[in-house]
């Protein structure tokens, strides 16, 4: 089976979710369903029932973040020497070659990536053309809206 890469702070989100999850939101739900059934004729019950649809919710969202650490490969880029190659985990300065704008990227794993805070996954279209690059390289990025070149000024990992 594949691992999927996830940096140390991935893995940290998710596992403080599946704890929330566990010890949180799991026992309140059970014990709204309890309460709920106290009441009487669960057919008619809206609490109940929504209850049982957040709990659910909650079992699946379990299931899934135990499933992506256990296929996860964790990866320390602080451990990883900066060989100016563009690799998982790297901080990436790039410069729009026709526009002249700047823009500064983090590789990072699926669950991680979040294009307002600059995050991209791995598997995106940037990512998978910039890995393997380095410094001073023009890249040609393959996007749904056309392609676009940048400049690989920087590559970092911190």
């Amino acid at each position: 089976m594949n691992k999927f890469p996830m940096t140390v702070a991935g893995e940290a989100v998710l596992r403080e979710e599946l704890d929330r999850l566990r010890k949180v939101d799991r026992p309140r739900v059970t014990q709204a369903i309890a309460e709920a059934r106290e009441h009487g004729d669960l057919k008619e019950n809206a609490e109940y029932h929504a209850a049982r649809e957040q709990q659910s919710f909650i079992e699946g969202r379990i299931l899934e973040i135990e499933g992506k650490l256990a296929n996860s490969q964790v990866i320390d880029v602080t451990e990883l020497e900066n060989t100016g190659k563009v690799i998982f985990g790297s901080t990436v300065d790039l410069r729009n070659l026709v526009s002249e704008k700047l823009i500064t990227y983090r590789i990072v794993g699926e669950d991680e990536a979040d294009v307002k805070e600059n995050l991209i996954s791995v598997g995106s279209p940037i990512a998978r053309a910039l890995i393997g690059k380095e410094e001073g390289e023009i890249v040609v990025v393959r996007a749904p809206g056309g392609e676009h070149e940048y400049e690989l000024e920087r590559v970092q990992l911190i």
